[in-house]
């Protein structure tokens, strides 16, 4: 599936950004513009069930399929958030970047004290204001706005259909390409055991502290500052 992509800046190294679940590209309104001002040309896609992409089925190989359909071979570095980093991780022996960050991925939830089935996350999509603020408490109000519309836009059946998933898991045996694994320090899927079993595993890792599950947005310095010398 041809996936919609947005894009920033006209450099000659491509950066490629992936959304978690109920997101689409929005959510990398202060990133891309960013990385465009280091240099890059940043294709940031709409999953499928996703903002202006297709509907049709999902799961979690058709996720990893568009994007090795949809984005150019090569990048030189791929950051998929959430669903996005576990999308990255299944289609980057096919994508091939150069670097690949995974940004607190959807790898684990089945391990103790990580469970987060997916299908709970349809009662956002009756979110309101007051409620996004109550669970985000750092966003802007602008990442607020943001979340409202992506939400509108968002198809619930992608959560039913990881939801029947989930307990798998699906953390690498070794990476593939040189890779970052960047965790929120008050994120529910982050422990030391997990950072230390990645760390053994071969990627390196990195936490950003006092953050929650969507790190960009709760503190977008400490983000950037997390990705010195991957990007």
């Amino acid at each position: 599936m041809q996936l919609n992509t947005h894009e920033w800046g006209t450099g000659e190294r491509v950066a490629v950004l992936v959304h978690g679940l109920m997101s689409d590209h929005r959510t990398w309104h202060r990133v891309g513009p960013a990385l465009a001002e280091r240099g890059y040309r940043v294709l940031a896609v709409d999953l499928r069930g996703h903002g202006r992409s297709p509907r049709g089925e999902y799961g979690t190989e058709l996720f990893a399929e568009d994007l090795v359909e949809t984005l150019p071979a090569a990048p030189e570095v791929a950051i998929g958030h959430s669903l996005g980093g576990l999308a990255l991780s299944l289609a980057v022996e096919r994508l091939q970047p150069r670097r690949a960050v995974y940004c607190d991925p959807a790898w684990s939830l089945a391990r103790p004290g990580q469970s987060a089935d997916p299908a709970l996350f349809i009662a956002f999509k009756r979110a309101d204001r007051a409620m996004l603020r109550t669970f985000n408490p750092r966003w802007c109000d602008a990442d607020i706005d943001l979340e409202l519309a992506t939400v509108a836009d968002w198809d619930t059946g992608t959560a039913l259909a990881l939801s029947a998933v989930h307990r798998q898991d699906h953390m690498p045996e070794k990476p593939v390409v040189p890779s970052l694994v960047q965790f929120a320090g008050e994120g529910f899927l982050y422990s030391e055991q997990v950072a230390a079993e990645l760390t053994e595993r071969g990627f390196e890792v990195r936490t950003v502290p006092r953050t929650g599950h969507t790190i960009h947005r709760d503190d977008f310095d400490g983000f950037m500052a997390g990705l010195e010398g991957w990007v």
